[in-house]
């Protein structure tokens, strides 16, 4: 079946938001004597913001009641973050006209909560070029389950074995993956010679070297 369908994620790939996910998730998690490092943050990167607090508040056994509080002050300020000083990645014009060219159908598939779709949208410059959008934040589960990625496809009609996914996590990759949807993974330079990518059908460094050699290597 030909590919025609190309379905984004957004953290990470469109916008160099996750340092501020980060540093939201810091601020946050001082109040509570939690203190993070990077290698920590990286293997709960791709989840939705309730299951990387729950995961991390559970584990420095912090009561649960406050679970919800923390979450919602993490994505106030992440929000913030992003309007001041979230940088677009490098390749993001490019390759919407690159898939808008070649009339493909383009959606986006995030763990964020719809109001950061909606702010990236709007910083991205790309509200023209999508038929769909979907959040996992309302869902029974996020990446690495594959549901928000069938969403999409749903909402864009089409089947997964139609679908190409750019994705910069794990998380994100095995949901594509499980999706039975084809992968593209850009992954942060510091993970890029990670062999865990090689579950991909193709890792990039950025978004600005996929062309039509790629495509053409992923239809066939």
């Amino acid at each position: 079946m030909q590919l025609n369908t190309v379905i984004f994620d957004i953290d990470g790939l469109l916008i160099d938001s996750e340092p501020l996910w980060n540093e939201a998730a810091t601020e946050v998690f001082r109040d509570y004597g939690i203190e993070l490092t990077e290698e920590q943050y990286r293997t709960t990167t791709g989840l939705r913001t309730k299951e990387f607090v729950q995961w991390w508040l559970s584990h420095y056994k912090i009561d649960k009641t406050v679970f919800d509080k923390a979450g919602n002050a993490i994505v106030e300020k992440v929000l913030y973050k992003i309007e001041q000083k979230g940088k677009i990645m490098q390749g993001v014009p490019y390759i919407f006209d690159f898939f808008y060219n070649k009339q493909c159908k383009i959606g986006l598939a995030t763990s964020s909560p719809p109001a950061l779709i909606e702010l990236v949208v709007e910083m991205t410059g790309i509200k023209d070029y999508l038929q769909a959008t979907a959040s996992a934040e309302e869902l029974p589960f996020g990446k690495p389950h594959p549901q928000v990625y069938l969403n999409c496809a749903s909402l864009l009609n089409s089947s997964p074995s139609e679908c190409i996914c750019f994705e910069d996590s794990f998380n994100g990759l095995i949901a594509a993956k499980a999706a039975r949807m084809s992968c593209v993974v850009v992954p942060h330079f510091e993970e890029i010679k990670n062999e865990k990518w090689g579950a991909a059908n193709l890792k990039l460094s950025s978004l600005k070297n996929f062309d039509e050699l790629h495509f053409n290597l992923l239809n066939s």
